[in-house]
């Protein structure tokens, strides 16, 4: 698929998170376990997949024909932002095979103390593919898309020392951000109901991403547990 095909794919739909970390019940040494639950994903009608490191993306390409979103979570010490933090990062994304390389665009530096604006442009001088720059502000937003930045996603609102912590989905930002740019606006983040994927669709999200509603039993069960003995 070409950029202007894999954006298109993604327009009103959802894009399901696909990530186990170390430690995590689903996650495994010999992978397999990503793959299977993204073609799930793709049976039900998704249209994009988000990854984590370079063996579950190129795994999940294999098996997927929808627009697959990779990225690498990698902690350097004392600097902050850890999707896909570092060109390191970048090219293993890259070699894996992803449609979209998902990157920290919060104002905070990248390892090296680089800003995210000059690390924007190093990867599109670098690679002819698509960013999706997550974001905690609106300022940040705007700013990532200056840089070059193909789509904006809410993915750190509320994960950033600056932004408030909440249970739901910021849906004033996932606004903000659609009334003042023209790129694609993708909601993401504490998005744990239908109705709540419905609301930001409404409110123009060009499409939004769920990941532990859907893909982690532990997380699911969690939340019922509280509902119900709680």
């Amino acid at each position: 698929m070409d950029r202007e095909q894999v954006i298109n794919k993604l327009r009103g739909g959802l894009i399901v998170s696909c990530q186990a970390l170390p430690g995590e019940p689903l996650y495994s040494d010999n992978g397999g376990i990503m793959p299977r639950i993204a073609e799930a994903m793709e049976r039900v009608g998704a249209v994009g997949i988000r990854c984590n490191s370079e063996r579950d993306i190129q795994e999940i390409r294999r098996v997927v024909s929808i627009p697959v979103i990779g990225l690498v979570k990698k902690k350097y010490k004392n600097y902050f932002p850890y999707i896909t933090p570092t060109m390191s990062e970048v090219d293993a994304v890259v070699r894996a095979g992803a449609d979209i390389v998902a990157v920290d665009c919060t104002s905070r530096l990248h390892p090296g103390d680089v800003k995210v604006e000059d690390f924007i442009r190093q990867v599109k001088e670098k690679y002819d593919i698509l960013i999706m720059s997550d974001i905690s502000t609106f300022e940040e937003a705007e700013n990532a898309v200056l840089a070059g930045a193909d789509m904006v996603s809410t993915t750190m609102s509320g994960y950033t020392p600056y932004t408030a912590e909440s249970s739901e989905p910021d849906l004033e930002l996932v606004y903000k951000l659609v009334s003042r740019l023209s790129c694609p606006v993708i909601a993401e983040g504490r998005i744990h109901t239908p109705e709540q994927v419905k609301q930001a669709l409404h409110m123009g999200a060009f499409a939004v991403v769920v990941g532990g509603a859907i893909t982690r039993p532990q997380e699911i069960a969690q939340r019922f547990m509280q509902e119900v003995f709680s």
